[in-house]
């Protein structure tokens, strides 16, 4: 049998390259290749995996060359330099390392957090420049302050922690960490404005997406107390930076730190050169530990997916077998919009999230298909979470996940149901994959609908009121907007009503406005699938 045959086309451990050869994998280690498109277009179609850092690019343009390629790894947790959706187009699996960088980041922010409280950076050019200005440097103590951490999963409850044995006061902010959770790690749940307006320091650890973007605005801002220092390990893009300058100029921030910048590499920024800011490049994971571990954990799992197909921290594929694969497929993929209609209509904290499969679906490996589920609820909120990793966040928040098998008890020949219940309410959503493969969407709140799963979709509860849809698509049409399909479902006449309703691009904030405006309407939500 012939040896799979791995590149490493960035800089990895020794280590991990002994690991590929001691489990019987062929390695080629060109650790300056990544920088040589051209060259890696030319040679890729010989190899059956391919481990990366950050400055191999995956394009759709080098993948095509890639005729053997079956899995790429990526040390490290971003795979913004590789195309997901042209590698899963031809097959092949996408692993990251989430977990490797964690307690690396964590100390870096803590690290940053003392370094702003004392001014280290600027005391230390200070006297390497021959001054001793000794009175013009008075920091504050940490002890008994108020740490508020936006984003409290992996990371964020380490920080967590290393700040409570320094004597702080936590508070965290996010949607998903439930009470008890919050209770187990020592800290106080909260919402957003309330951390603002509390914490003496912020420190971010959430992921960007369309609603963490600009999360610390110039309205946050304004919320927060006078002398608050802000610190950013996480992602470029979840600060408005020039608010932040703003703010520092005007002494209503005390200080700022930034390890992430929104254009990176990060040569110019607005931030550059503020007496009261430090900068760092994007160093949260740059440890010998953290290099160490991403590259041997990626070595490991390419090397039991090359040798054995088993499927370890795949950002487009869940843990499945190949025997499994075509069975599971189109359930896998409705359980996905399932969790993901769930997830974008939800604002609070989720607490249990219940999956009822009934029918023929119920004789299958539901474990992949739950996490297909809890992959799409949670994506909308944490952005990088895929099928594999997503029962791990989830339960690092807390949240309780239910199973229930029924034989058969629907209408259907298999239905899912995904229940999702949070601090303030209950919620669920029901499919069926019909005999084209299609999923389909055939229940909201008890409503009953028939709807396809579009790319970008409106929906509205309402009152079934007479003129309402007139209304509904003449702000539609006004924007020219056009409609694709329009799906209807009601309790009774007169009584709780939905509309579900497929458009061609996205809608616009200010529409979606409107339509929340009109009188029969309860609730209206953009939807992307």
């Amino acid at each position: 049998m012939t040896k799979p045959k791995v590149l490493i086309s960035d800089a990895l451990s020794p280590a991990a390259v002994q690991i590929f050869k001691d489990r019987g994998v062929e390695v080629d280690f060109q650790p300056n290749l990544g920088k040589d498109k051209d060259k890696l277009a030319e040679i890729i179609g010989n190899y059956d995996g391919l481990a990366i850092r950050s400055a191999t690019k995956a394009t759709a343009k080098i993948l095509e060359k890639a005729t053997k390629l079956k899995v790429i790894g990526r040390a490290g947790i971003g795979v913004d330099n590789v195309e997901i959706p042209a590698a899963t187009a031809k097959g092949i699996i996408v692993m990251n390392t989430p977990f490797g960088n964690s307690i690396t980041t964590a100390e870096h922010a803590i690290t940053l957090m003392l370094a702003l409280a004392r001014e280290i950076p600027q005391a230390d050019a200070s006297t390497q420049a021959g001054k001793w200005e000794k009175n013009r440097f008075m920091g504050v103590e940490i002890t008994g302050k108020v740490l508020g951490v936006v984003g409290c999963g992996n990371i964020g409850s380490i920080v967590a922690d290393r700040a409570l044995g320094l004597r702080m006061k936590v508070i965290a902010f996010d949607p998903f960490l439930s009470p008890e959770r919050a209770k187990d790690i020592g800290v106080e749940k909260v919402e957003l404005d309330d951390l603002l307006k509390r914490a003496d320091f912020i420190t971010l650890h959430t992921p960007l997406t369309e609603k963490t973007r600009n999360i610390i605005d110039a309205a946050a801002i304004a919320k927060m107390k006078k002398g608050v220092r802000l610190i950013n390990c996480a992602r470029g893009g979840l600060v408005d930076e020039q608010a932040v300058v703003e703010a520092l100029n005007a002494k209503h921030i005390a200080g700022a730190a930034f390890d992430v910048f929104v254009e990176e590499p990060a040569t110019k920024n607005v931030l550059f050169g503020h007496p009261n800011v430090i900068c760092t490049p994007h160093l949260g994971a740059s440890t010998t530990e953290a290099q160490e571990n991403v590259a041997l954990q990626v070595a490991e799992q390419m090397s039991d997916y090359l040798l054995t197909g088993a499927i370890s921290n795949a950002v487009n594929f869940p843990s499945i077998t190949a025997e499994e694969a075509p069975k599971l497929k189109p359930f896998i993929a409705l359980a996905e919009k399932l969790g993901s209609f769930a997830g974008q209509l939800t604002e609070s904290g989720i607490l249990k999230v219940e999956i009822t499969y009934e029918g023929h679906v119920a004789e299958m490996k539901i474990k992949a298909i739950t996490s297909a589920v809890l992959s799409g609820l949670l994506r909308p909120m944490l952005g990088e979470v895929n099928v594999v990793s997503a029962p791990v966040v989830a339960k690092e928040r807390g949240m309780v996940v239910d199973e229930i098998v029924r034989a058969a008890q629907s209408d259907y020949e298999s239905l899912i149901t995904v229940t999702v219940a949070t601090e303030r309410q209950e919620r669920s959503v029901s499919g069926t994959v019909y005999h084209d493969g299609k999923p389909r969407l055939v229940d909201v709140k008890g409503i009953r609908v028939d709807a396809e799963f579009g790319r970008s979709m409106i929906y509205v509860t309402n009152e079934d009121k007479p003129g309402f849809i007139g209304k509904f698509a003449g702000l539609l049409g006004d924007a020219k907007i056009n409609i694709a399909t329009f799906h209807l479902g009601r309790v009774a006449p007169g009584s709780d009503a939905i509309a579900l309703v497929e458009v061609d691009g996205v809608v616009p904030a200010d529409v979606l406005a409107k339509v929340q405006a009109l009188p029969q309407v309860k609730q209206a939500k953009a939807l992307t699938f």
